[in-house]
C-alpha cells in the first residue's frame, strides 16, 4: 500500500504542570465554604424536624441538584460538625386551590442529616 500521507500523526502530550499541594488543599477548603450555601437553601424548621434534633437528626431544603455527598460535606464545613449519613426526598409541586383561582406550590428537595452521636447544630439562634 502506497502511504500519501493523508493521515494526521498523534502529536505526544506533555504531562500537565503540578501544583504545589499546600496551596491546593487551602483552596478546596475555602472553595467548599463557599459552596456550601449554594448546596444547603434553608433549615427545615417544624414541630416534626425539632424533636428529630433532639436525636441529632437535623433536616434542610438544598438545591435539586445536590447529592448526598454535597449536602454532608456543605454541612461539615458551614457547621463544623462529622456527618454520619445524609438520607434525601424530593417533595413534589402540589395542585393548590383558592376559589376560582388555582396555582402550584412549588416542590422542594428535602435532607435529612444525622451527626455523631452528642453534636448539635443550632439552626435558628436565639
Amino acid at each position: 500500500m502506497i502511504d500519501l500521507g493523508l493521515k494526521k500523526k498523534k502529536k505526544a502530550r506533555k504531562p500537565a504542570a503540578k501544583k504545589e499541594a499546600a496551596s491546593g488543599t487551602e483552596s478546596k477548603g475555602k472553595r467548599r465554604k463557599d459552596v456550601a450555601w449554594k448546596v444547603l437553601v434553608s433549615p427545615h424548621v417544624t414541630e416534626k424536624a425539632t424533636e428529630a434534633a433532639k436525636n441529632d437528626h437535623y433536616f434542610f431544603k438544598v438545591a435539586s441538584s445536590a447529592s448526598k455527598t454535597e449536602i454532608g460535606k456543605a454541612v461539615e464545613d458551614l457547621y463544623g460538625v462529622d456527618v454520619t449519613a445524609v438520607k434525601i426526598v424530593n417533595v413534589p409541586a402540589k395542585k393548590k386551590r383558592l376559589g376560582r383561582m388555582e396555582g402550584w406550590k412549588k416542590g422542594y428537595k428535602k435532607a435529612a442529616v444525622k451527626l455523631k452521636k452528642g453534636q448539635k447544630i443550632e439552626v435558628l439562634p436565639r
